[in-house]
């Protein structure tokens, strides 16, 4: 492959050597280059690819692409490009093909709702023969192949990579989440996303190593819809005016607003023994009635933005029904049957939006109690810490402080974090900060008619400790002390 092919949809400046040369691979991680390779150097927050010009020219890497002034050897090729993240975007589109062009690529973006709503449109188009790929939180899904996710969004090079092996799988749609970290870091740039939706905003990923502040995080979510031919919007969102200000797409909506395309109307609680759900009609572009397992008001709009997206694709109401009642993804919202007495269930809620929208609904359907365990990951924002406490100190009966994703920072130094927000309130708590401990507590002290919610960890399965991830799955947990581990 020459490697004009993987820059022709940049604009670029040869600082030395040759355009035309061939090139082997395309490469972003210096460890894995070499002979006759490309290398992005990509500035980093903790590494700086253009550190490493000497190193892979000594494993015969055939060029470079940069975006500061490197010292190479004189036989190398240098490409400047005004960013390399950009870069490595849309070259790797173009070494691989660029499968995208093959799929109608659905991107999801928002604070919350993301991982369900992904599910749920997957659900739907297979249960009509759409073979559907998904790249998200928990995982990418590739035919029969499941890959457990490092990051939301992962790198531009592994999307098209993913891509790639999708279109060659037979899937002739993606459904992926779209995180603002990707969007900021042009992991998604030159994707031809037919279909952009937005859920909602809150107050998150603020801190040194995400968003600069709340403009810049709901700036960087308005990407998506300056890079999609349809955008579908949450119209009840406050924010939904600021992250379309500069959308270039058709734009329709969905919610409980009058005001949108697509409604929810008549929405009630469904309750029975061993059960929580949620039923309304569908007014507006469709109009039918819908019943899902899963609790809540925001179960309303994870459903609806799936009915929404599926619209699109011609799929008859029954069909959405159907799909609908089989959806179910691993860490929200999800049941394990502990007593015939209690409700228990494991969640994803990781920061004060997502978590107060969880205990408001619970609420809703009148537990006897409340019970809401939690801890917060190390190394982010104290102020999700806070947060989180007041929230749980507010709306649950009984707090039990626990230890999340500690990684570098003292647990017990973060469950004091978690005490000052509870101390805004009156909320009652207990402090436990091994996790199985913690877990063990809130079974064995759960009484007739309680819900609960075990929080933060959702689909993950290991606890992160000073750089090392231990094996640490809730389900398991559980378990063990059911069978008096």
């Amino acid at each position: 492959m020459k490697l004009t092919q993987l820059l022709e949809r940049l604009e670029y400046e040869v600082i030395q050597g040759n355009d035309e040369i061939e090139v082997r691979e395309l490469i972003n991680d210096s460890r894995k280059v070499r002979e006759g390779s490309v290398f992005v150097c990509i500035s980093g927050a903790v590494v700086d690819g253009h550190e490493f010009v000497g190193d892979v020219a000594a494993k015969g890497a055939a060029a470079v692409i940069v975006e500061k002034d490197v010292e190479a050897p004189e036989d190398m090729t240098v490409i400047r490009v005004p960013d390399t993240r950009y870069a490595l975007a849309l070259m790797s589109a173009a070494y691989f093909g660029y499968p995208a062009d093959k799929m109608k690529i659905i991107g999801i973006t928002g604070t919350k709702g993301k991982t369900t709503t992904t599910y749920m449109i997957k659900s739907i188009l297979e249960g009509v023969g759409h073979k559907v790929g998904l790249i998200g939180t928990i995982e990418a899904i590739i035919g029969d192949e499941t890959i457990p996710a490092a990051n939301t969004t992962p790198e531009s090079y592994t999307i098209h990579q993913y891509f790639a092996r999708m279109a060659e799988a037979g899937c002739d749609c993606v459904v992926m989440e779209v995180s603002s970290q990707g969007l900021m870091l042009h992991r998604t740039a030159g994707i031809p996303f037919e279909i952009g939706i937005f859920t909602n905003l809150g107050r998150d990923h603020i801190g040194p190593n995400e968003h600069a502040d709340f403009e810049d995080y709901k700036r960087c979510k308005g990407l998506l819809f300056q890079q999609c031919r349809l955008g579908i919007a949450n119209v009840d969102d406050p924010y939904f005016v600021d992250v379309f200000a500069k959308a270039t797409c058709t734009t329709e909506t969905f919610g409980f607003s009058e005001k949108a395309d697509l409604r929810a109307t008549d929405t009630h609680l469904v309750s029975r023994p061993g059960y929580l759900g949620v039923a309304y009609h569908v007014s507006g572009l469709m109009d039918f009635d819908v019943e899902i397992d899963i609790p809540g008001k925001f179960s309303v709009y994870n459903s609806l933005t799936a009915i929404a997206v599926c619209r699109h694709f011609q799929v008859p109401a029954d069909k959405i029904k159907k799909a609908l009642k089989m959806a179910n993804v691993k860490g929200r919202i999800e049941m394990v049957k502990v007593s015939d007495e209690f409700t228990l269930m494991i969640d994803y809620a990781h920061n004060a939006m997502s978590l107060e929208s969880l205990l408001t609904t619970l609420k809703e359907y009148q537990p006897a109690r409340l019970v809401c365990l939690f801890g917060c990951g190390g190394n982010r924002s104290k102020d999700r810490r806070y947060e989180m406490g007041e929230v749980s100190g507010r709306l649950a009966d009984l707090t039990i402080i626990t230890s999340d994703n500690p990684r570098f920072e003292d647990p017990q130094a973060i469950i004091d974090d978690i005490k000052t927000g509870i101390g805004r309130t009156d909320g009652k708590y207990v402090e436990i900060c091994d996790r199985k401990e913690a877990i063990r507590y809130a079974i064995e002290h759960g009484r007739p008619g309680d819900v609960i919610v075990l929080a933060g960890k959702g689909h993950e399965d290991y606890q992160e400790i000073k750089g090392v991830k231990y094996p640490m799955d809730e389900r398991v947990l559980i378990s063990e002390i059911l069978s008096g581990k």
